[in-house]
């Protein structure tokens, strides 16, 4: 019987609680790092006795800043470390270094698809060229309360979609932490931060999620667009979100992978 994976958790919201829920064969919860005060079962406030565990693998759910905190940490420990918070890589200097550090301990850095898909074709068209990638991101008014969204737009006020941003990935990502990280992972599969464009969209008629990704390249042309119901625990995320890092998490124990 091969060994289960030993599996770290960084957040503990609506991603991480449903990673917990869903009792992963051959996965083993070890312990789960949150930013309040909290010593119970498997979880705690205090990295120090968080990173006393060994782990086969951590999994960010919690932003930008515990990317920043705790990657280089993950990984010179010995651990891959699953990043759902990809829009932290703007910051070039935090992405080259965790790369270092997970080459020089024989780890990986792993972006899982989390709330896009088609990031399978799109990384597999980079590979012969790509001319030009756009994500569009389009959220009910209320996914963008708290961002500079509300500096720029009346949001309660709005009767029509209003575009809140339209620019470099590396841009939009840095100014919407919480809301298009999705776009980052695009940038990075494809074209890159700075060549792919981000179309932010505040949208008053809508009351889902709706992603929109169009690339053209040397081996053609492909359009994907989804439309996601949002997370009741969170109004800037959308549920595919958890369901998909639940299923990056199985990956890393199955002996089936499918669209790795």
């Amino acid at each position: 019987m091969k060994p289960k994976v030993r599996l770290g958790l960084i957040g503990y919201g609506a991603i991480g609680r449903q990673i917990e829920a869903a009792g992963l064969e051959d996965i083993e919860l070890t312990a789960v790092l949150v930013k309040r005060p909290r010593n119970e079962g498997r979880l705690t406030h205090q990295p120090d006795r968080f990173f006393a565990h060994t782990f086969d693998a951590v999994a960010e759910c919690a932003g930008h800043d515990a990317v920043r905190a705790y990657g280089q940490r993950v990984l010179e420990g010995g651990a891959d470390f699953l990043v759902t918070s990809v829009g932290a890589f703007t910051d070039t200097s935090l992405f080259d270094n965790l790369l270092a550090a997970a080459k020089a301990n024989g780890r990986r850095l792993i972006l899982p698809s989390a709330g896009i898909g088609a990031l399978d074709i799109l990384s597999s068209a980079a590979v012969g060229g790509l001319d030009s990638v756009t994500v569009t991101v389009r959220k009910d008014p209320s996914a963008w309360k708290g961002t500079v969204a509300e500096t720029l737009v009346d949001l309660d006020a709005l009767k029509t979609p209003h575009t809140v941003f339209d620019g470099p990935v590396r841009e939009g990502a840095r100014l919407y932490p919480q809301n298009v990280n999705i776009s980052a992972a695009a940038a990075i599969a494809g074209l890159g931060l700075d060549r792919t464009r981000v179309v932010i969209v505040a949208d008053p008629t809508i009351s889902t999620h709706i992603v929109e990704l169009e690339a053209i390249g040397a081996f053609g042309r492909f359009t994907f667009r989804e439309d996601v119901a949002v997370s009741e625990e969170n109004r800037k995320t959308g549920k595919l979100v958890a369901m998909a890092m639940v299923k990056s998490v199985r990956q890393l124990a199955s002996t089936l992978v499918v669209a790795a």
